[in-house]
């Protein structure tokens, strides 16, 4: 039997909670095993409903979602953490990163996005909906005059992320400032290293900088 994926959603609007419970459950193995309306209790539920996703909004009453966030990294995380933010805002998205959040998402994507969220953060790995990580890159790198814009264009081998990622290499950047910047672990920047040569089907980090001069993601 596969295991399913459980889910605890904390929000103050009854009608999200609803609305995302709806939706996730149209996925087989996805469960939600309980929701909190304010942030008091968060702890406590995701404990007793032994969860191993939370998807947290900020703007939680009594306790906000950073607040959470900060309870969670001093007892101990007890699952995951994805922020669901009607916030874009890039200090609230570093701070709640800092913190331990494996995943931000708006509001605005969340019926687009939750669904992928929650399989890569179940799966070790970090998710950002479109919007929030191209802030993140834009931030990184908006003074690199070797940047070429417009960076998001439709590529048919390799995906946005990817793209980041080649730029960033191609840039000099160091795996570690990658890592670091970007708020993924270097294991994440090492497997999109890897997967990018084999569909590019090179050998070192020449043939990457070669390919971003050569569909113009950085100047020479």
């Amino acid at each position: 039997m596969t295991h399913k994926i459980r889910i605890h959603l904390a929000d103050d609007h009854q009608v999200l909670i609803d609305g995302l419970t709806n939706l996730l459950q149209t996925v087989n193995n996805f469960e939600v095993v309980g929701n909190s309306l304010d942030g008091t209790t968060v702890y406590d539920d995701v404990i007793r409903n032994n969860a191993d996703i939370l998807v947290l909004d900020i703007s939680m009453p009594k306790k906000d979602g950073i607040e959470v966030l900060k309870e969670f990294s001093q007892k101990d995380f007890p699952c995951k953490v994805i922020i669901l933010s009607s916030y874009d805002d890039l200090k609230i998205i570093k701070e709640v990163m800092k913190l331990g959040a494996k995943g931000y998402l708006t509001k605005k994507c969340a019926g687009e996005n939750i669904i992928e969220a929650i399989e890569a953060v179940y799966q070790g790995q970090e998710y950002f909906c479109d919007a929030v990580r191209e802030k993140i890159f834009n931030s990184f790198t908006h003074n690199n005059p070797k940047l070429n814009k417009p960076l998001y264009v439709e590529n048919p081998i390799l995906s946005a992320r990817e793209i980041e990622i080649v730029t960033l290499i191609s840039l000099e950047y160091s795996g570690k400032e990658i890592s670091e910047q970007l708020f993924i672990s270097m294991n994440t920047v090492e497997t999109h290293r890897k997967n990018i040569m084999k569909k590019l089907q090179i050998k070192n980090t020449i043939g990457l900088v070669k390919y971003a001069l050569k569909n113009n993601l950085i100047t020479p």
